[in-house]
């Protein structure tokens, strides 16, 4: 999808569209799940966190995400994500990338590997700002085109990454931070 990217221009009319699916993923991710409601509270301990700042700027803010910041940076996706939106994001910890194999970032963040990284981070991202109390099972789609799978119980999990703090709420959407990067199937 993203093999011929040509720029944020390309990328912003990516998340257009995306976006027009938003009815769709509410449609997937409306429900009550009032069990998870607890663990929200979780959010309003976030260093600086105000609601007042973008997804971006909450990352960058956060000593757990210099690595997604970097990606960000290097993908050419901070001022999209810093933009209107709303956004979703599954934002994974240093600790996540960390945990992929040896030299994965590295190799990421290089300029030829552009698409690969843009395709990697645009697939944790969901059109729409969802709460954790709003989250229902099933396949949701990403900006990214591939769906994630949500799946609910003890925890809420993203595919097979597991949330650990969710609703993260910022000026242009939500953030559930992550324990593991997630990989779209291609």
């Amino acid at each position: 999808m993203f093999s011929s990217f040509n720029g944020l221009k390309l990328l912003a009319a990516t998340i257009a569209l995306a976006s027009a699916s938003l009815l769709a993923s509410e449609a997937a991710l409306a429900g009550s799940c009032s069990s998870r409601s607890a663990g929200s509270t979780a959010s309003s301990q976030v260093k600086g966190q105000t609601g007042q700042q973008t997804v971006v700027d909450i990352a960058a803010s956060q000593g757990s995400f210099k690595t997604l910041t970097a990606a960000l940076k290097a993908a050419g996706l901070e001022e999209v994500l810093q933009g209107k939106g709303p956004f979703t994001v599954f934002a994974p910890t240093d600790e996540a990338f960390a945990a992929l194999p040896e030299g994965t970032v590295e190799e990421l963040l290089k300029p030829e590997n552009k698409d690969k990284l843009v395709k990697i981070l645009t697939y944790h991202v969901v059109p729409g700002a969802v709460t954790s109390t709003s989250l229902k099972a099933g396949e949701v789609a990403t900006v990214e085109g591939n769906p994630v799978t949500i799946q609910l119980g003890e925890s809420v999990k993203v595919n097979d990454a597991r949330v650990v703090t969710p609703d993260i709420k910022a000026s242009n959407g939500v953030i559930h931070v992550i324990d593991k990067v997630i990989l779209p199937p291609n």
